[in-house]
Parts: structure tokens; C-alpha cells; sequence
């Protein structure tokens, strides 16, 4: 979701409040993923390397983060919307920690959208998370090394159970990965639009789905 703080700086607005206009963006995406019925979301929020921005704006965009799970638990409840979160979760401070698995827990029975928030997410990490747990299966003797393949691996990626994603959206005109899904994208499509994140919405949105939609998925197969 790229573009919120150079969104702010165009109106001569503190950093802060592109973030602020970004979650308004997220519920328009999330409302509109509804509409066209999308299963599966995914929100690249905080990256690993993200920890290395000032303390005050990490303390901002966590604050907003409750405040969207505040604000937003009536939407999931009332559109079967699951909460869920990706990333090292032991880097989060323990107050959103328990918001966080409290909004899991309430909605974890819910199929209508998983709405995955990427938090303290890096695809590099979560790649060597899931190659440790491995490790530590074969060598307590719960699984031949011989046996693992691809659906055992993704098994133990933080999206297990999910489908790879189809679309990778990346705004404000950046074309790089930056760490993200970095197994699960193998074979998405990409769509790079030069609209800041702030300025996203159900149109743009119809956008990339439509430019999806002329592609031809081959799969290496053809």
C-alpha cells in the first residue's frame, strides 16, 4: 500500500495523515473485494524493515491499526469477514498483540473474505520460519525429508490453507516485490498503477481486475 506519506507531503500534511487516508482506502478495498465477491486479501502494512522508521510514526501506525479493528469488528461480523494476521508477531507490542488475536479469534469461523493484514512481514523470513519448523519435524523424526514438497512446505508458510494469489496490485508506481509473498507469487499476475494508495479505490480496483482479465495465465505450461 505505497504511496501514503508522498500523498500527505503534496498537501503539506504531516506523514501521519496519509496513513490515517490509507485506512480509509482499506475499508473502500475491502468493501469492494466484498461486492465483486474476492476471497482472499492481502495488505502489505508493516514490513520487517519498517522497524527501522521513527518510533513515533511505528507508534501512529499501530495506533491506527487498533483503531481500524475497533472500528471495523461490526463490518466483520456483518459480512463474515476473517481477520487475520501475517508476520513475526512476536515483534508486536503485547496490547495490539491481544487486539489483534482477539479480532482472529471472533472471526475465525468466517469464509464470505479472508482479510489478511501483513504486519512485521517479510516473505524472506517467513520462508526461513517455514524451513526451521521443518528442520525441527525431521529431525524430531515427524517427517522424511525425502517427502516434503510444495504443499508440505506451504503448509508451514504464514498463509497456510489459502490459495497462492492471482493479482499482485502494487501503487504509486513502484516495481519491485520489497520481501513480499515472495513464495506465494510465483506465478501472480502484476499490475502497477502511479495511484498513491490514499487515492485507491473501487475504480481503480475494477482497473487492475479488468487489465488481469486480458492476461493469458500459461503456468510455464505453454
Amino acid at each position: 500500500m505505497d504511496g501514503n506519506g508522498r500523498w500527505a507531503e503534496a498537501r503539506g500534511l504531516p506523514r501521519i495523515m496519509g496513513h490515517a487516508q490509507g485506512v480509509e482506502a482499506v475499508r473502500k478495498a475491502v468493501k469492494a473485494c466484498l461486492k465483486l465477491g474476492i476471497k482472499h486479501l492481502t495488505l502489505y502494512a508493516f514490513s520487517t524493515e519498517n522497524w527501522s522508521r521513527p518510533d513515533r510514526e511505528i507508534k501512529a501506525l499501530f495506533q491506527l491499526l487498533e483503531n481500524f479493528i475497533d472500528r471495523e469488528i461490526k463490518l466483520f461480523h456483518d459480512n463474515k469477514i476473517r481477520f487475520h494476521i501475517i508476520g513475526e508477531r512476536q515483534r508486536v507490542q503485547k496490547d495490539l498483540l491481544a487486539k489483534v488475536e482477539g479480532a482472529e479469534k471472533a472471526t475465525e469461523s468466517y469464509d464470505s473474505l479472508t482479510l489478511n493484514i501483513a504486519l512485521s512481514y517479510g516473505g524472506r523470513q517467513e520462508i526461513l520460519n517455514a524451513a526451521r519448523v521443518l528442520a525441527e519435524d525431521a529431525r524430531a523424526g515427524r517427517i522424511n525429508p525425502p517427502e516434503i514438497n510444495e504443499e508440505i512446505f506451504s503448509s508451514k508458510l504464514y498463509t497456510a490453507g489459502q490459495p497462492d494469489p492471482d493479482l499482485l496490485i502494487r501503487t504509486s508506481g513502484e516495481i519491485r516485490v520489497s520481501n513480499f509473498l515472495l513464495w506465494q507469487i510465483s506465478y501472480a499476475e502484476f499490475y502497477i498503477t502511479e495511484t498513491l494508495w490514499p487515492d485507491f479505490d473501487e475504480k481503480e480496483l475494477n482497473k487492475a481486475i479488468e487489465e488481469y482479465n486480458k492476461r493469458d495465465r500459461r503456468f510455464g505450461g505453454r
